[in-house]
Formats: structure tokens, C-alpha cells, sequence
């Protein structure tokens, strides 16, 4: 594995073409936006470039992702992973085929890719293309500024999650300059839930647990169960794992949704005093410091009582 400066990789991507592009499993915006951001990117570059059509893109970001999909049949040549930190992390039904080049942010990438272009100062990958533009192209067109301002706004909760920095702030001031239509972004990833999604939110508030000493650690679970009487689909699970978080008190929030019965997924959140990442690598996973993911083959319950005994371990 060959670590690249920004320039390295604008090289790679000038040197290489028959693009295929590839987003994480359950993927958000930051992973579609960035994705699709650099998709447009080589296509003015001259480059044939495209998305592996992930099947579990929402319908929040479908419209700003469908003009990049990869038609049927489509043999691409180089294949570069976009916030993609491992592995485990490759889109549901992709078979594979060496990965040439992986732009990321995780501190925690596992070096998987024969070229990586990682830079953990960033609070986005959106921030990253955004400085590829800027070197490939001279600048940021409208397109680019809607889908990069959906990268960074997602992965930072619209400036308020304490991954952002300054540079986040003027990364976004650079795409609301060149035209981001940030007003309805806003209001359609942050401030518009669905019905279920309310109901489903009430169901997560009220069974949720507190741990440790004086409860700092608060748990949330989102069983099969409750998904089906809210009648919440995964269009309405966008950032669950922020609630538990807001509780007073609290110091690590833990998010469990149980995706299938004995396989739960694991989001936790902290302050910068406590490694969550370190916590999550225990079961495979990993992420940032204060924000990290993991899998566990397991239910609910002993999914939340594995966790908790991990996170009082460390404390």
C-alpha cells in the first residue's frame, strides 16, 4: 500500500481511466456526495467514470447519486473506494476485484487499497475532494458545490457534531459561494422526518438506558420490532445513533439496531476524552476517536451488555 499527497492522487486519477466507484455499506452522505462529487470530477477530466450502484442507497440521496450509477454490464478497469475505512465496509453484492486507490478520512483505514490518500485532520471525505477539485479542475461548479456541501454538512450533523473544525466551516462558506442550493439541502437532510420516523424516534427515547457512574454511558436500541410497528423504513434511520447523545450527563452514547435477528450494528459516540474507535476495533470495527462502528453477531441485550462491559473496562 502506497500512501499519496493530494497532488499523487490527482496524478493517479490523470494516469488511469474506466472508473468504478464505490461507497459503503448503508452508505450516507458523505460516501454518496464525495463519491459522486469525484465521479463528476474525472468525467470533466475526460475520464469514463461511474458508481457501483450500491442497493442501499435512501431515497434522501438518491436523485443527487442517479446521474453517476453504473449501467448493467459496465467492465470498469480502475476501482477507487470513497470513505470506505476496510474491508467489511464494501457495498452489499460487490464481488470484489483489487482496489487501485481509496480516498478517506478514517484514522483507523486498514490499508487495504494499493494507493490511499487518507487525511483524519478532515471532519469529511467531502472535504478531500473538494481540495481535488480545486487542484483538477480550478474550481467548484454548482453540481459539485450541492453534492460536497451534502459530504460535509452529513458528516458533522450540520456543523454542530464535535468533529468540526474551522476548515469545516470555510469548506462550507467555498460550496455555499459556489452555489450550493444550502437552504434546501438543509431543510431536506436535517429538518424533514417522516411520520414513522418520529414515531420511531418516541420508541428509541423511551427505551433507552443509562450505565456507569452517574449513568455517563446512555444505550439506545432499535429492534426489528420496533422498526416494524413504526412502519420505519431505512429511509428514517438516518443518523440514529445521535439521540442517545443527547442526554445530559452523558460522556458515551451507544446506538444498537438490530439489522437481522443475532447481527446487531454498533455506533458509538463520545467526547474527546475517550477512544471509541479502540472500543469498536475489539469487534472488528473502527472510525474516528469520537464517532466509531463495529458488528456484532449477537442480540440486542447481550449486544448491550458486551459493549457496556468494553466501555467500563476502558473508562
Amino acid at each position: 500500500m502506497t500512501t499519496m499527497t493530494l497532488n499523487e492522487c490527482l496524478d493517479y486519477l490523470n494516469e488511469n481511466d474506466g472508473y468504478l466507484l464505490l461507497t459503503h455499506i448503508r452508505p450516507d452522505g458523505d460516501t454518496l456526495g464525495s463519491a459522486a462529487a469525484l465521479c463528476h470530477i474525472l468525467r470533466r477530466l475526460g475520464k469514463v467514470a461511474f458508481l457501483y450502484p450500491n442497493p442501499q442507497i435512501t431515497t434522501n440521496y438518491d436523485p443527487y447519486v442517479a446521474p453517476y450509477m453504473a449501467p448493467p454490464g459496465y467492465e470498469p478497469v480502475t476501482l477507487v473506494s470513497v470513505d470506505l475505512a476496510s474491508e467489511n465496509l464494501f457495498p452489499e453484492g460487490f464481488s470484489g476485484g483489487p482496489i487501485g486507490l481509496c480516498i478517506d478520512h478514517h484514522p483507523t483505514n486498514s490499508g487495504y487499497a494499493q494507493n490511499l490518500l487518507c487525511m483524519p485532520e478532515k471532519a469529511s471525505c467531502g472535504e478531500i475532494v473538494l481540495e481535488l477539485a480545486k487542484l483538477a479542475l480550478g474550481g467548484v461548479d454548482k453540481t459539485l458545490a450541492d453534492l460536497l456541501y451534502m459530504a460535509v454538512s452529513t458528516d458533522c450533523g450540520c456543523f454542530v457534531y464535535a468533529n468540526t473544525k474551522p476548515d469545516t466551516h470555510r469548506a462550507a462558506a467555498e460550496l455555499m459561494e459556489a452555489g450550493a442550493d444550502y437552504k434546501a439541502l438543509n431543510k431536506k437532510l436535517f429538518r424533514t422526518f417522516s411520520y414513522s420516523r418520529l414515531m420511531l424516534e418516541g420508541m428509541i427515547y423511551t427505551g433507552m438506558k443509562r450505565f456507569g457512574p452517574d449513568g455517563c454511558i446512555t444505550v439506545a436500541t432499535v429492534t426489528l420490532d420496533m422498526m416494524a410497528e413504526s412502519e420505519a423504513t431505512e429511509d428514517d434511520c438516518e443518523d440514529l445513533a445521535s439521540l442517545a447523545g443527547r442526554v445530559a450527563g452523558n460522556k458515551v452514547s451507544v446506538t444498537i439496531r438490530e439489522l437481522e435477528p443475532k447481527l446487531c450494528k454498533v455506533s458509538l459516540r463520545s467526547g474527546e476524552d475517550f477512544d471509541s474507535a479502540a472500543i469498536c476495533a475489539l469487534h472488528g470495527g473502527g472510525g474516528h476517536r469520537m464517532a466509531a462502528g463495529c458488528t456484532i453477531h449477537s442480540d440486542p441485550d447481550e449486544t448491550r451488555d458486551v459493549i457496556v462491559w468494553d466501555i467500563l473496562e476502558a473508562m
